[in-house]
């Protein structure tokens, strides 16, 4: 299964079979020139035991690459431990982790689990199934995720001297008895002093929750103490009320992080995790998520006050928060794209099917030629200009619009469109429909900036364009007007320039989104200029803005660019 992103070389993808999962991690490796890991308390014995990832490891070692490994130490695995302490460039011991992936520079590889026993020898590897990706979102996510463990950890032999001479760090317990755990649920909750973390894997564990006191106890916590609470949970209507009613309250330091527990691309956990102050935790088993009683539905649950197991929830609990903001993100940005691709192929077929028709019309009619050719050019030109558009949008929405920047004039640049649209002008406009323009530089002086010429012209261009175009709407001679000024922006000195128009202004309904895509149906153009420009100004460091005259005609475009003199 692949997921392909804007970027057409960033991909995610699952493998699957011990084949794929060795040639996928050898790649990985073999391009990483720093590696940085986390593995539950097997992986170490997998590392060495396995002869293909001994060799990948001592491959690591000879190309002298920078890696660091987070794993649980324990007494069954300290020997392997001390084995890999001869590769690693560190290693460290965080209690209780399960996650198992690599980051490089720019990729990122995961695996949920680890086969061993019988099931491992009927097999041909440790690992079946591999996630693979190189979206720097991602990547750069989950190198967050990994630095959060790593400042949870500590150093590997700490705990080797801790579990030889039998220091203890904190306790831990398992409570078998349902009412127990109920008692110091609540107790946790009541005793807080700082913060409150809790991680719900179902609707019915946050209601079960709610009927034993915990959320009211939370409320409570927040309100009078002053305590920090955040609650990560699957929702429903019930449970949208319930967050309204808080939200009603104004508790600022109550945060309902809510996620769609459909989601597959979400992990969500089978255990409720409570974490009080970051010193004490308690993890519930969900024994029958059916049952509307909290005692009937809990199993076994741990309670410990050991740091780094805490620590290791608190950093679950923060990734798992993580992982929930991504997919959000992901998703939106799924919709838009979508929704992108459907208008931009419905724009595409516009001028698409008006150029096939014509060019059968001139196959039909070879009397009327020139009509048709010159029919063919204006929807060819429209095609090109679309096409080139689109690029555009990709390259800014995917952030790798690059910028060929220099040293120039801008007040040069803008005397030089102004008299090229003059004069296509006079070629083309009857007096009645006369443009004039009237560019005014304020401070009279050139206005240098370093930017890149082709992109400026080409904004300069679109909002020239724009400003013609309804301005000769009205029939009757009309104005632009041109500014450029030089102003202090913020700290920094930098170029206002000024586009107004005499023309029909902008619609209210369209103001707010006037510089999104396909913005406009106008016949005439393609409804992404004005993004485009967006994108340009803004990579250059500037801003850009459109409102309506206040004499109620025409409109009024800026954008400010950064002065280099």
């Amino acid at each position: 299964m692949t997921f392909a992103s804007k970027n057409n070389l960033e991909r995610t993808e699952v493998l699957y079979g011990s084949e794929n999962v060795m040639d996928a991690l050898f790649q990985f490796v073999s391009k990483s020139k720093t590696m940085d890991s986390c593995g539950d308390s097997r992986a170490p014995s997998f590392v060495i035991e396995i002869e293909e990832y001994r060799k990948l490891l001592t491959a690591l070692k000879k190309r002298n690459i920078k890696i660091r490994f987070i794993t649980d130490i324990n007494k069954d695995n300290l020997a392997y431990c001390k084995y890999l302490m001869k590769f690693y460039t560190e290693i460290r011991h965080l209690e209780g982790i399960k996650a198992n992936f690599s980051i490089s520079e720019s990729e990122y590889v995961a695996s949920s689990t680890l086969i061993q026993g019988e099931k491992l020898q009927q097999s041909s590897g440790p690992i079946q199934q591999v996630i693979y990706s190189n979206v720097k979102d991602i990547v750069e996510q989950q190198k967050y995720v990994f630095e959060s463990f790593w400042n949870r950890s500590i150093l590997a032999e700490q705990r080797i001297n801790e579990i030889e001479e039998g220091t203890v760090l904190g306790h831990t317990e398992v409570l078998q008895i349902p009412i127990k755990t109920k008692e110091l649920f609540i107790k946790l909750v009541q005793s807080s002093k700082e913060q409150v973390l809790l991680l719900l894997p179902s609707v019915n564990a946050f209601l079960r929750e709610e009927r034993i006191g915990i959320i009211h106890y939370l409320k409570l916590a927040a309100q009078k103490r002053g305590i920090n609470v955040k609650i990560v949970t699957p929702t429903n209507d019930m449970i949208n009320g319930i967050m309204q009613n808080i939200k009603s309250d104004n508790i600022n330091n109550f945060v309902i992080q809510p996620f769609e527990i459909s989601s597959t691309e979400i992990n969500v956990n089978t255990v409720t995790i409570l974490i009080v102050d970051s010193k004490e935790s308690l993890v519930i088993e969900k024994k029958d998520d059916s049952k509307s009683d909290f005692i009937d539905a809990i199993g076994l649950s741990t309670y410990s006050t050991s740091k780094p197991t805490v620590l290791s929830y608190v950093s679950i609990f923060e990734s798992f928060i993580n992982q929930v903001k991504l997919y959000e993100r992901l998703k939106i940005h799924g919709k838009m794209q979508e929704e992108f691709i459907n208008i931009a192929s419905h724009e595409l077929r516009t001028p698409t099917q008006a150029i096939l028709a014509y060019s059968d019309l001139l196959e039909r009619h070879p009397k009327k030629r020139y009509d048709m050719i010159q029919a063919i050019k204006r929807n060819a030109t429209r095609l090109q200009r679309l096409t080139e558009g689109i690029l555009d949008v990709t390259k800014i929405e995917s952030k790798t619009l690059n910028l060929h920047k220099e040293k120039f004039d801008l007040s040069d640049l803008i005397s030089t469109v102004i008299n090229d649209y003059r004069i296509e002008i006079e070629k083309n406009v009857d007096d009645e429909g006369k443009i004039r323009f009237l560019y005014t530089n304020i401070n009279k002086v050139p206005l240098f900036v370093e930017a890149d010429y082709l992109r400026i012209l080409q904004t300069l261009s679109n909002i020239l364009n724009n400003a013609v175009r309804f301005t000769k709407a009205d029939k009757k001679v009309g104005y632009v007007y041109i500014t450029a000024e030089k102003q202090k922006i913020g700290e920094d000195q930098g170029v206002t320039v000024r586009i107004k128009d005499t023309g029909q202004g902008i619609d209210n309904d369209m103001l707010s989104r006037l510089f999104t895509k396909f913005s406009t149906k106008s016949t005439n153009g393609t409804g992404l200029g004005l993004f485009i420009c967006k994108g340009i100004i803004e990579a250059h460091g500037g801003t850009i803005w459109a409102e309506n005259n206040k004499d109620g005609k025409g409109a009024t475009f800026s954008f400010n660019l950064p002065c280099n003199n």
